[in-house]
């Protein structure tokens, strides 16, 4: 039998035992937990490394591919080429006056140049030098010989679709999507995929991946997101025709930075099956695939040319609605709604001076133009837009980050995803009386509680969108008239400004067709007149707005215009009616 010394002293050294093995679990578990660290890290180097390592290939064997036909055609008319629009570019496709291969090496070869100069393209689709010896079987369609670019969500066999963010790397796509088929069947050939910014949700153009793009006029400056990659190669002359995506702008913010047109049609009107968006299943405000060119007329071919039979019958949840010609190219007078500013985030004095100007040449070719305002943008945008695209709280959003690097022009936005709910709701209180915009969308980043409330949330968009139908009946308008966001942003603005997307978000929460034409370009006036700016509530955000504008003089300035729902090709109509007025002014 133990005597109680005994018992004191086993339990001493037990109680040490348990000490050190503690210690050594600890131990144990924190070196693993540092391995996993280190080895994570390591595979997202390698990750990166190999990504970067296959668009440094895919385009040093598009550039020697180039100089053999170059050497062998050494006749070949580039400047030529480079000068058409799309329009003019394809007539001489069909009429057998210009040859496919010419074509398609000149446009590679430039692509490779603006590439070089701005750090627009993800990869090179090799796949494209082999569809150009099959593409003569498609010379009936509408887009013969002409070469595409896309962005990079948007599927193509055997290639990632990034989005910029590590988690999708080295999961090359199934099948081409839906609106790639269709253009190889109209005789298109997509020839590179263009970047992005990491996880979409930004309106620069930058990701740990594949780094910066530049903007074609200015490499001081961002050409803007989430399609940027399409908007500084087009804009730097290395394509004619491209596919982006918008969600809140994506398309029409790049097309304003970068000077070319754009157009997000009605979500539901082109097929969205093989575009891979950040995350799936939210609903509250849609996202929709468009074209982007250098003239409205490219735009309105590309509509026509995937409004066909086949998208319709490889995506039957796609309505089979035709382009509408006749509507496209009506002159009947427009009754056209305008507004300089949506009363939640000012434009630049360069922005108002454009709206003006253009409202008076409409008024000059015999349209008739009322003021109008979008309703409650106060509410709208952090209740409706901002609840609704992080209805989780932005846990979906953060997920796909893991495991990489946030990239300088996102690290704004994910700091404050980042902070605890309590925490965001606490600021709210703290903030309110300081800010009227700040701390709502703060709160609102705190998502939708729960499926109840999601209805709730859903029912109060359905609302919004009819007040807003019956406004622009009760103002009797056609289309509207109102401000693109422009000119194109400093680096590392765009994370800290989401603010300024309330005049492209607000129509894609609203499913209305808008698109952006470019209409003048920033002048010394414009940049004296910003040293005044003010904004409308004299916040943080209108601070930062003038600082991201600065420095624009010679940028490209664009307006947007708008129509309801489904009336796609009228917006189009309007767009040109816009592009052609312009050019007649400055004639």
């Amino acid at each position: 039998m133990q005597t109680i010394g005994q018992f004191v002293q086993g339990v001493k050294m037990d109680g040490r035992i348990a000490s050190l093995l503690t210690t050594a679990v600890c131990g144990v578990g924190a070196l693993l937990v540092l391995v996993r660290t280190v080895s994570g890290r390591r595979t997202t180097r390698e990750k990166i490394q190999r990504a970067r390592e296959r668009r440094t290939e895919s385009l040093q064997r598009a550039e020697q591919a180039v100089l053999r036909y170059k050497e062998s055609h050494p006749s070949i008319n580039s400047a030529h080429i480079l000068s058409l629009s799309l329009s003019e570019l394809r007539k001489q496709l069909q009429e057998g006056s210009l040859s496919t291969e010419d074509v398609f090496y000149t446009f590679m070869e430039k692509t490779l140049a603006v590439h070089k100069k701005l750090n627009c393209c993800t990869e090179v689709l090799l796949e494209s030098f082999d569809q150009l010896k099959t593409v003569g079987a498609n010379k009936d369609g509408l887009l013969y010989g002409v070469p595409v670019s896309i962005k990079d969500n948007v599927s193509y066999k055997d290639h990632d679709c990034t989005c910029g963010v590590i988690i999708n790397l080295d999961q090359p796509a199934q099948k081409d999507s839906v609106l790639v088929e269709v253009l190889k069947r109209q005789g298109a050939i997509p020839f590179v995929k263009t970047n992005l910014p990491q996880a979409l949700l930004n309106f620069d153009c930058s990701n740990p991946i594949y780094g910066q793009t530049l903007n074609p006029y200015n490499p001081q400056k961002t050409p803007g997101g989430s399609s940027g990659g399409e908007g500084a190669l087009i804009g730097g002359g290395g394509s004619l025709l491209g596919i982006g995506t918008d969600v809140g702008g994506s398309i029409r913010i790049p097309c304003s930075f970068c000077g070319i047109c754009g157009f997000k049609p009605t979500a539901g009107r082109l097929s969205s099956q093989g575009l891979v968006p950040i995350y799936r299943g939210q609903k509250s405000v849609l996202s929709s695939a468009g074209p982007m060119g250098k003239d409205v007329d490219s735009l309105a071919l590309c509509m026509q040319a995937l409004l066909c039979d086949h998208m319709f019958s490889l995506d039957p949840t796609v309505p089979p609605l035709p382009f509408n010609t006749q509507i496209y190219e009506s002159s009947k007078p427009l009754r056209i709604g305008f507004l300089e500013s949506d009363g939640y985030a000012h434009p630049a004095p360069s922005m108002v001076r454009c709206i003006r100007e253009v409202k008076a040449l409409l008024e000059q070719a015999g349209h008739t133009l009322v003021p109008f305002s979008p309703l409650r943008l106060d509410d709208a945008i952090p209740e409706l837009v901002i609840k609704g695209i992080f209805a989780d709280g932005t846990a979906s959003m953060l997920q796909k980050l893991e495991g990489g690097p946030v990239d300088p022009c996102l690290r704004a936005q994910i700091f404050l995803y980042k902070l605890p709910k309590w925490l965001k709701k606490t600021l709210f209180f703290i903030l309110k009386p300081f800010s009227p915009r700040i701390p709502v969308c703060l709160r609102a980043l705190c998502g939708i509680g729960s499926v109840p409330d999601l209805w709730k949330h859903h029912g109060a968009v359905e609302d919004y969108i009819c007040e807003t139908i019956a406004e622009w009946k009760r103002y009797n308008i056609d289309v509207v008239l109102c401000p693109s966001i422009a000119p194109a942003f400093n680096f590392l603005y765009c994370g800290k400004l989401t603010s300024t997307t309330s005049n492209t978000m607000i129509y894609n929460l609203l499913n209305f067709p808008a698109g952006v034409v470019p209409v003048s370009t920033a002048t010394a006036e414009d940049e004296e007149e910003l040293k005044h700016y003010k904004g409308i509530h004299h916040d943080t955000w209108d601070k930062l707005f003038q600082q991201a504008v600065a420095g624009s003089e010679g940028l490209p300035l664009a307006v947007q215009c708008v129509a309801l729902p489904w009336h796609d090709e009228l917006c189009l109509r309007f767009m040109k009616e816009v592009e052609q007025l312009v050019k007649q002014n400055r004639k």
